[in-house]
């Protein structure tokens, strides 16, 4: 039998669940409300495959919805490897007193706001690669890509790090036992058993870059064209939604705001899937 705390507890969780679960549905509700006349007039399909134009009174979202899946998934291809490093110097390869002190200085980094890192985008990356290409201003897909890698690693670095510590350390110690080292150790057994917390991480870090707002808005250009290269100005979904100014609320202009929005849900709640499979997949079959 339930003690009365516990029940008390129990309910609570499941309220909250039930209201965040009714707002983001609420939310979704709104956002396809609002679409619905673009599904009902047949124009959704030629907003999310034509480029946006609007002297041609073409709004197509397409070059935003290419650009925000370049510069996240650049981002996390950028991101991963140092992430993946960080966690294991913290978590195995380096000096426990060390190791604390760059945990704390991760963790600090995960407080800092978005606009900061794109202030220091924009006065120390921006030139830098304007230098290197030796074209445009600065402001490109690989310039988002990398401050957004910048803003999304320590989020990965404690989600691995957390994932390595939850490794039985009777597997550690059978494998010191048997005389491996630190490096052998983090690739035959801390590796492997954090699997499934490493491909949670890197979703969850590819839903967090496809999400942002702010860097893409200060240093990726907002051009609305499907870039060429790597050193091409680019705009993405969010940046799209935060920047469309729009009076005639029955414009396609106005609508693409929440072809954006809906574009954009349905790809974090594809994310959302897939990580409760990843992570409760198993579970469930057993």
């Amino acid at each position: 039998m339930k003690l009365p705390k516990e029940a008390i507890v129990e309910r609570a969780f499941q309220l909250s669940t039930i209201v965040s679960g009714s707002i983001t549905f609420l939310i979704f509700s709104f956002m396809f409300y609002m679409a619905l006349p673009l599904i009902r007039e047949g124009k959704i399909f030629q907003i999310l495959t034509s480029t946006w134009s609007p002297l041609d009174d073409v709004y197509g979202i397409l070059p935003m919805i290419i650009t925000t899946f370049a510069i996240s998934f650049l981002s996390v291809l950028i991101a991963f490897p140092i992430s993946i490093g960080c966690s294991s110097f913290i978590n195995e390869i380096g000096p426990k007193q060390l190791n604390r002190y760059l945990k704390k200085i991760v963790q600090v980094m995960t407080g800092i706001p978005t606009v900061i890192y794109g202030f220091v985008g924009i006065f120390l990356l921006v030139p830098i690669v304007r230098e290197f290409s030796g074209k445009g201003s600065g402001m490109s897909v690989i310039t988002a890509a990398l401050m957004l890698s910048v803003l999304i690693s320590p989020t990965m670095i404690l989600f691995f790090n957390d994932s390595f510590e939850r490794v039985p350390a009777s597997y550690l110690n059978a494998a010191e036992g048997l005389g491996a080292s630190r490096v052998q150790k983090l690739i035959y057994v801390i590796f492997p058993n954090a699997k499934k917390g490493i491909i949670i991480g890197l979703i969850l870090a590819f839903g967090r870059a496809l999400g942002d707002t702010l860097i893409a808005l200060m240093i990726a250009g907002n051009s609305t064209q499907i870039p060429g290269s790597l050193f091409d100005s680019a705009r993405t979904l969010t940046a799209h939604i935060a920047l469309v100014i729009a009076a005639d609320y029955e414009s396609l202009e106005f609508k693409s705001i929440f072809a954006s929005g809906m574009v954009l849900y349905l790809f974090t709640a594809g994310i959302v899937i897939v990580v409760r499979h990843f992570a409760f997949g198993e579970k469930n079959t057993r």
